[in-house]
């Protein structure tokens, strides 16, 4: 579905003639803005999509490899050729902050604390969950689809109009919504910007920011090894790279190599290092600190969003007073104080919301748990949290609960490892199906992925499926292979044993595993999905049970997708 879709937009962008649709508007700027006329949302994403798959940004990534640092000198391009400088973006006052685990809720809880104190916000983030607008967001609200078309088209004609003279280059997907976020963060005069790095640090193409107010990094661990490197050492010195001299920096505590690797970054740059203590360091008068995120693991997050936001807000209503030195300059990090929070940072720390994250939602008799880890460590906090919380809702249930497991990896992960860590949670069923949020054409551009094909997609599925059998010392029903159409999505579910199904796409998936109990799902305008009768059949214990606690893990493109069919603010 998704290969055919883009070769047909392809073949309409090839029959537009462009040129008659740029015309100049007046703008702030003293260049010409060309701008698409007569293009609605679904357009600009639709054209954004194909960045996905562009043959030249794939060939420039392939001559970068080598050459990392040309990454950043390719992104500096890019930006001037959309009528940005680097200087302009010291105007932002950003927070930067990396990590592997915790970067977007450490991000989110600064984001809202400073929003609090009355500063209008911009915070630019990564992934989407639903629509691609939620990356780019304006007092903590993603950008309305009128804004979000405005910009794109004032970005992305002067980049298509420079492309024949620069070799026909346009910029890959994340390089072109990072160049639109601090585009849309300009015009909107936003009193400070929160970016979370993409990938890494160093090369990260947020990494063009020259004079960032403050940097955090979060947890530190394994992921994106094929960039970054196959070890923890190597992935530090790439998050490092977001020091700069003289901008204080917060990390919170890290393993010994590591933290290591990042006083050594500190030191070499001239960047102030500082650890972030423990949330229950900060004395309180009104008791613990309260957090609008589950899990223990936020709780870290949580005090590096502290240090982040009262780092800057000493800049900002102190701009005269220099930035301390660590204490020790022979180990270039000190511990960072556990001030006393005021009640704004008290409230802001309450009332952070980051979808998708350690996030319940609870339909009548279906409850939803909601977590988009990831990674081995992300998933260890995961089913920590989802023990504590699902066994909470169990007491209070009142009679049978039946556990599912509803998941999905996506790109190198090691889903094994992933799915061997959940198997104590004791699932009685478990069920894969991939980031496809419905089964026919008409499925949102938003979410649509074009470097993956829909098979790969689905063996991927089979593969989790295989490994979560033998996880669980289940051996091979023998001619129960499912056949996967080479042409559309197959509309029933693969059944090889009693506790395992693969669906074709997440609505197929939620549908079954609710039984027509959540009345969201059963609206009439769902598209009722339909599977084999001995399919049916399986659900038994679902439609007997007084309770039923869902799981989504794995993948924030998964959450994204159940969020869309859960949650209708996400739809509009």
């Amino acid at each position: 579905m998704m290969v055919r879709f883009s070769r047909v937009f392809a073949a309409f962008l090839r029959q537009k003639d462009w040129s008659s649709k740029f015309t100049t508007v007046k703008c702030s700027s003293t260049k010409a803005e060309p701008r698409l006329h007569r293009m609605e949302y679904q357009d600009a994403v639709c054209t954004l999509n194909t960045l996905q798959t562009n043959a030249c940004a794939l060939e420039q990534v392939r001559r970068e490899r080598g050459h990392p640092q040309l990454q950043l000198q390719a992104m500096r391009g890019f930006l001037e050729r959309a009528g940005l400088v680097v200087e302009e973006l010291d105007h932002l006052n950003i927070i930067h902050v990396t990590g592997t685990k915790g970067k977007g809720s450490t991000c989110a809880f600064t984001e809202q604390i400073l929003r609090s104190y009355g500063f209008r916000t911009g915070f630019y983030s990564s992934p989407h969950l639903v629509q691609v607008r939620e990356r780019i967001r304006i007092n903590g609200k993603p950008i309305g689809k009128e804004l979000f078309t405005k910009y794109f088209w004032q970005v992305y004609g002067r980049l298509y109009e420079t492309k024949d003279t620069h070799g026909g280059s346009m910029p890959a997907y994340f390089r072109f919504l990072t160049i639109l976020a601090f585009h849309v963060f300009l015009q909107e005069k936003v009193d400070l910007a929160v970016i979370e790095v993409g990938i890494g640090g160093a090369y990260d193409c947020t990494n063009i920011i020259r004079r960032p107010w403050v940097c955090g990094i979060a947890s530190l661990g394994i992921d994106h090894t094929s960039i970054l490197g196959d070890t923890i050492e190597k992935i530090a010195w790439q998050k490092g790279g977001i020091f700069k001299p003289g901008v204080p920096a917060f990390t919170v505590k890290q393993p010994d190599g590591p933290m290591m690797v990042l006083k050594e970054r500190a030191k070499e740059i001239g960047c102030p290092l500082w650890v972030c203590p423990e949330l229950e360091e900060y004395p309180a008068d009104s008791g613990p600190l309260r957090l609008g995120l589950a899990g223990h693991h936020q709780r870290s997050n949580a005090s590096l969003a502290l240090q982040l936001s009262h780092s800057w807000l000493q800049r900002r209503c102190l701009p005269d007073q220099s930035i301390p030195s660590p204490a020790d300059e022979s180990k270039g990090v000190s511990p960072a104080a556990g001030f006393q929070p005021s009640p704004i940072m008290a409230k802001g720390l309450e009332d952070t919301a980051w979808p998708g994250r350690t996030q319940t939602l609870k339909h009548g008799p279906v409850t939803y748990f909601l977590d988009g880890a990831h990674t081995t460590r992300s998933m260890l906090a995961c089913v920590s949290w989802f023990s504590e919380v699902a066994s909470q809702h169990e007491r209070t249930t009142g009679g049978p609960v039946v556990r599912v497991l509803l998941f999905n990896a996506t790109g190198e992960r090691d889903s094994a490892a992933m799915l061997k860590l959940l198997v104590p949670c004791h699932f009685d069923f478990a069920v894969f199906c991939p980031n496809i949020t419905e089964a026919i054409a008409s499925c949102n551009a938003d979410q649509q992925n074009f470097n993956v094909s829909v098979e790969n997609m689905l063996t991927r599925c089979l593969d989790n499926q295989r490994s979560w059998r033998l996880l669980n010392g289940q051996e091979e029903k023998p001619g129960a292979q499912l056949l996967i159409s080479r042409d559309a999505l197959p509309l029933v579910a693969a059944e090889r044993c009693s506790k395992t199904l693969v669906f074709p796409c997440i609505l197929s998936a939620l549908q079954w595993l609710s039984q027509g109990r959540d009345s969201v799902l059963a609206h009439p305008d769902k598209r009722v999905i339909p599977v084999k009768p001995s399919v049916t059949a399986k659900a038994a214990p679902l439609r007997d049970a007084t309770g039923i606690h869902v799981l989504v893990a794995g993948s924030l493109h998964l959450v994204g997708g159940v969020l869309k069919h859960l949650d209708p603010s996400f739809a509009s």
